[in-house]
């Protein structure tokens, strides 16, 4: 932001800005990349797409497509690629970043002074870096100087790369600790088949969007074993458990895991044959191997990093753990998933809300999330379509 100019007016001239057909960065072309690149350009963004595989620059300044990471879906005519990042952010008034997570650090480390501030920066990836158990906005807040921290915002919720290129409905959550941020990045975003709701629980957006892939492979595991659709309901539900016991105990608020980011990417993911975690626990459940080549399921990687800060918190998370044990440690998958059903029973209230902090942060957390009143902050409003 300008020295001597209020974030209110900085705000509503980046809203004019976008709605001027202004330029949009998005940084990583893999397939959620790409699918966020072509609705950009749908939403009137001229849009350029950072990717680091020449052959991909060339499909899709040549091809229009992106025949390694989303083939068969033609892009829009606004989006271009490029290899070099100073050229895809220059002059833009949006940056996406999509950039796996266990290369989040490592990409701002080389990159980091080719940014520019002032500008929203929405980062896309989901995960936990296993190194140092941080999340993608965390490594942001961690790497990147201050200047840049206020227009961090994360995106997440239910939404396959493949659908939202299709331009079919989808609805997501948009995190961000300044909410006029976030509610400016909900006006660049939304069309009328892609909505945007805003949060300010980071944490909840972000622990849930990791948490959801490990729990994939445990309901795609139920189904490749013929468990059935009773057996897949309630790994679900208790999922939402162990999700509610770690984002508490991270500090995010128990109600985010009824939004967008929680339940509903969970479902999503867990049913959803678009999903690749969900793909990779049903073929373990038929007893073929597990990928590990470059386009692995991020819950594979994930498995290790929930079980270790689960255990660095002290958080019961028995069906991401069992995860991690058939995945890493080599147990098997029909006799971990046995010993699931046959843990001491006991009180679902219990079991939910085993401990203080818990009942606390659900009591409270609704008031907590609720929207404040409407203020001079918030940004003046983006048309719905281009």
């Amino acid at each position: 932001k300008p020295k001597g100019v209020s974030s209110t007016v900085f705000l509503q001239s980046l809203a004019r800005a976008m709605s001027q057909g202004a330029k949009a960065a998005v940084l990583g072309g893999g397939a959620f990349g790409t699918a966020m690149a072509t609705h950009l350009g749908t939403k009137g963004f001229k849009v350029s797409l950072w990717v680091m595989e020449p052959e991909v620059q060339r499909s899709i300044n040549e091809q229009h497509e992106n025949t390694t990471f989303l083939p068969g879906i033609k892009l829009h005519e606004n989006v271009s690629a490029t290899n070099s990042v100073a050229e895809a952010v220059q002059h833009a008034a949006l940056i996406l970043l999509v950039i796996p997570t266990p290369f989040v650090g490592r990409w701002v480390a080389q990159y980091q002074t080719q940014l520019p501030a002032g500008v929203p920066l929405v980062c896309c990836s989901k995960g936990i870096e296993m190194e140092t158990l941080r999340t993608p906005f965390e490594i942001l807040m961690d790497e990147l100087p201050g200047k840049y921290h206020k227009m961090l915002c994360v995106i997440s919720g239910p939404s396959f790369a493949k659908e939202v290129a299709m331009g079919l409905p989808t609805n997501v959550t948009c995190a961000s600790e300044h909410l006029e941020v976030a509610a400016q990045v909900q006006e660049a975003l939304s069309t009328r088949h892609f909505r945007v709701y805003t949060a300010t629980d980071v944490i909840g957006a972000e622990l849930c969007g990791a948490i959801k892939n490990v729990l994939a492979i445990a309901s795609g595991a139920s189904d490749g074993l013929k468990f059935g659709a009773n057996a897949r309901a309630g790994l679900i539900t208790r999922g939402l458990a162990e999700m509610a016991r770690l984002v508490v105990k991270k500090g995010g608020r128990a109600s985010t895991i009824m939004g967008l980011a929680g339940v509903g990417d969970l479902v999503l993911t867990c049913t959803g044959t678009l999903s690749r975690n969900y793909t990779v626990g049903r073929q373990l459940g038929e007893g073929k191997g597990v990928d590990t080549g470059a386009a692995v399921a991020e819950g594979v990687k994930t498995s290790l990093a929930i079980h270790a800060l689960a255990e660095k918190l002290n958080v019961d998370m028995p069906l991401c753990e069992s995860v991690y044990q058939v995945l890493h440690k080599g147990v098997d998958i029909k006799k971990v998933l046995a010993a699931l059903q046959d843990r001491p029973l006991r009180s679902e209230e219990e079991d939910i809300f085993a401990s203080d902090f818990v009942h606390a942060a659900l009591s409270t957390s609704v008031r907590a999330a609720s929207p404040p009143a409407a203020s001079a902050e918030r940004p003046a409003k983006l048309p719905r379509t281009a």
